[in-house]
């Protein structure tokens, strides 16, 4: 693994790790690469210094940190899907395969599959991933949110 210090077109900086150099720069190339801040996939490598140990606040602040980063990262991955792909609700199995079988119009959904229908899913070929954070939209297929794991439904 490698990390290299990076810098966005709005001069946020922040790191990332890479498996080695080619593979930062083949995501780098396919526009992969996103600054945590503000989205910008403007991203270059930045000056580094050579990796000296060093301190700067404590360890739970720098998870703190990160976990922060990484939720940043979710949450505009799902809003990108969410503005980019159309959603199809539970029938999301049924039109991957429609989609992958060359039935329908090639195109980019989301929805809802179970973990089951997910794995079937790529035992057969189709490219299917699951989306970070929660969900947002789930009334765009006529649904309503389901309950928090902590409320009760009162009969």
């Amino acid at each position: 693994m490698i990390k290299y210090q990076l810098t966005c077109d709005t001069d946020h900086e922040f790191e990332g790790w890479f498996r080695d150099s080619a593979d930062y720069d083949a995501q780098s190339e396919a526009g992969l690469i996103e600054c945590p801040n503000c989205g910008s996939d403007d991203v270059r490598k930045a000056m580094m210094a050579p990796a000296i140990a060093r301190h700067t606040g404590s360890r739970r602040e720098r998870v703190a940190g990160l976990k922060n980063d990484l939720m940043k990262a979710a949450e505009r991955a799902r809003d990108y899907v969410e503005k980019n792909f159309d959603y199809v609700g539970e029938r999301f199995p049924e039109e991957a395969r429609r989609i992958h079988y060359g039935e329908t119009k090639e195109r980019s959904i989301y929805g809802e599959a179970t973990g089951k229908e997910a794995k079937e899913l790529a035992a057969e070929g189709v490219r299917v991933g699951s989306l970070p954070g929660p969900q947002k939209k789930l009334e765009k297929a006529g649904k309503p949110k389901p309950p928090l794991p902590t409320e009760k439904k009162l009969n």
